[in-house]
C-alpha cells in the first residue's frame, strides 16, 4: 500500500515552488525516458549524517541501468545513490564508493512492485539492503565517513553534478512511491512498518505531507489497485 513516508526539509533559498500535499494513495509516474523529468526533494539536517536509512517502492519493466534515489552535494555527485545497473544487481554508493548486492529477480509482489530499504552506518561502515522484506548479505564501505547534509535529493534521474548532469539512458521509467529517509540505521523497524502498516519511527514526516517539486514529464497518479 502506497502510504509511507519521506523525511525531508527543503531550503526555500533553493526551491521556491514547493508543493506540500497529502500523497496518500498516490505515486509518481515517470512515463518515458528523458534527460529532464525528475522530482526534487532537499534534505536539511542539523549536521552531517553518521547513519541513514532510505526506503522506497518502485514499479518498472526496465532492464537497462537506472537510478532509484540520487543524493548529491556540490563536492560529490554520488554522496548517496541507489542504482540498478542491470537485472540481478543493485548498488549503493556513499561518497562515490560503491557496494553491489546480488538481488533475486522475480520476487516482487503480485502487483509487480518492489520494496527496497538501504542503510549505512559510519561507525562500522556496514551497509544493509533489504528487498521485499528479506535482507541480503551485509557489505561495508566508507567506514568513519560523515555524509554531508548540504545536498539535494532527486528521484527519477542520476545526478552527475549538483542538481543536474542527467543522462536519459540512466533515467527511471515507471512508478515510485512510499519514499522514506531517516537519519539513523533502522531497516528492521522500517521493514516491519512497511509490511504491516504499523507506526513508523517518530523522526519521519508522513507521505501525507510530503514537500516536493516536479520537473519535466512526471505525473502524480493514484496507485493502481
Amino acid at each position: 500500500r502506497c502510504r509511507k513516508l519521506l523525511w525531508v526539509a527543503l531550503k526555500p533559498s533553493l526551491f521556491l515552488s514547493l508543493l506540500h500535499t497529502d500523497l496518500y494513495g498516490q505515486v509518481f509516474v515517470f512515463p518515458k525516458e528523458s534527460a529532464d523529468a525528475h522530482v526534487i526533494l532537499n534534505m536539511n539536517n542539523n549536521g552531517p549524517l553518521q547513519t541513514f536509512t532510505v526506503c522506497l517502492r518502485y514499479f518498472t519493466d526496465l532492464t537497462r541501468p537506472y537510478s532509484l534515489f540520487s543524493y548529491a552535494t556540490r563536492a560529490s555527485d554520488n554522496e548517496i545513490l541507489l542504482f540498478k545497473e542491470k537485472p540481478g544487481e543493485l548498488s549503493l554508493f556513499v561518497r562515490g564508493e560503491v557496494v553491489t548486492f546480488k538481488v533475486p529477480e522475480g520476487t516482487g509482489t503480485s502487483t509487480g512492485w518492489v520494496h527496497v530499504c538501504a542503510s549505512w552506518e559510519s561507525a562500522t561502515g556496514i551497509a544493509e539492503l533489504w528487498v521485499n522484506g528479506s535482507p541480503l548479505p551485509r557489505k561495508g564501505l566508507k567506514k568513519g565517513y560523515s555524509v554531508s547534509n548540504q545536498g539535494v535529493i532527486v528521484l527519477g534521474q542520476e545526478q552527475d553534478s549538483f542538481g543536474g548532469g542527467f543522462d536519459a539512458k540512466q533515467s527511471f521509467v515507471g512508478e515510485i512511491a512510499d519514499v522514506y529517509m531517516w537519519d539513523r540505521a533502522t531497516p528492521t523497524a522500517a521493514m516491519q512498518a512497511a509490511n504491516d502498516d504499523s507506526q513508523l519511527p517518530t523522526s519521519s514526516v508522513g507521505w501525507s505531507s510530503l514537500q516536493y517539486q516536479i520537473k519535466g514529464y512526471v505525473v502524480l497518479k493514484p496507485v493502481l489497485a
